[in-house]
């Protein structure tokens, strides 16, 4: 009986991490406006290891997920924030880009956008699971990813699941609320700096005493 237990068991589990693995894109939420964000820890291009918990501390953290450095449309959006970054950082935000690719190719997104925020690694799809913006593109999709974009999934992630993060955007406050989030499946629509700083400048105003 104990065996067949176990058996049952393993099958269950077995059966729910293909489902996870396997979610579309339209099948996910996200993490809800107003919810405690989930934190974490993960390593930038450099290995330095940075902290939502410490960060938070000092101000509004800007939470941005893209796909990877082979994106034209993160490429554009993460340009188009760097261009603006001082005006949300006048506002005593910080911002930071997650994306399930290894450190080496940070560095390549870095030189791509000229960004100079922080860019981390989501090893283990760790930090997307936790906000609910993992999913498993299409067959079709991935080959135009890996042949004409030339993404090499399986190279560049750390395992060979194919998986990739919705471009979400989530504005964490300092009591670690999310105040604001973009959330599409629709990769081709991003956050706009616009929505960030009003968002900012709303919640600035409504916690002041």
């Amino acid at each position: 009986m104990k065996s067949i237990l176990t058996i049952v068991v393993l099958l269950i589990m077995v059966t729910n991490s293909f489902a996870q693995e396997n979610k579309k894109a339209k099948d996910l939420e996200g993490i809800a406006v107003g919810e405690m964000a989930p934190l974490f820890t993960a390593v930038d291009a450099g290995n330095n290891l940075f902290s939502l918990e410490d960060e938070i501390q000092h101000g509004p953290v800007v939470v941005i997920f893209y796909r990877g450095f082979w994106c034209p449309v993160c490429n554009k959006h993460l340009s188009t924030l760097q261009d603006s970054l001082q005006m949300i950082t006048d506002e005593g935000a910080r911002v930071i880009a997650i994306s399930p690719e290894k450190p080496e190719y940070l560095d390549k997104m870095a030189e791509k956008t000229e960004a100079r925020f922080t860019l981390l690694y989501d090893e283990d799809y760790r930090i997307s699971d936790a906000y609910d913006v993992t999913f498993k593109p299409g067959s079709s999709k991935l080959m135009v990813y890996n042949m004409a974009l030339g993404a090499k999934l399986k190279e560049t992630h750390s395992d060979d699941s194919q998986r990739l993060p919705i471009p979400a955007t989530f504005i964490i406050n300092q009591n670690g609320k999310i105040i604001w989030r973009q959330f599409d499946p629709d990769y081709k629509n991003r956050s706009s700096v616009k929505d960030i700083l009003n968002a900012l400048q709303h919640d600035s105003a409504f916690t002041q005493p």
